[in-house]
């Protein structure tokens, strides 16, 4: 599973002007794998290895939901 997200809106810190950035997640198997940042850029890339497959899908389920509420919108 890939899941691509964008957000373009009010900056978090100061409320004035607008960002664009980019969140991607992969599950393979156990594996979750973030990419992340700027549109345009390659952006940063976090692995985290969980126990079974099944807390990898919850994992990256919870993060996903997390994700939508800030506002990003899957692409």
């Amino acid at each position: 599973m890939k899941k691509y997200f964008e957000y373009v809106g009010e900056t978090d810190r100061t409320k004035t002007g607008e960002t664009a950035k980019f969140w991607e997640i992969t599950l393979e198997g156990k594996t979750v794998i973030v990419r992340y940042g700027k549109l345009g850029v390659n952006g940063q890339i976090s692995t985290k290895e969980l126990d079974s497959e099944a807390a990898a899908k919850a994992f990256a389920d919870k993060k996903i939901a997390e994700k939508t509420k800030d506002g990003y919108v899957e692409k």
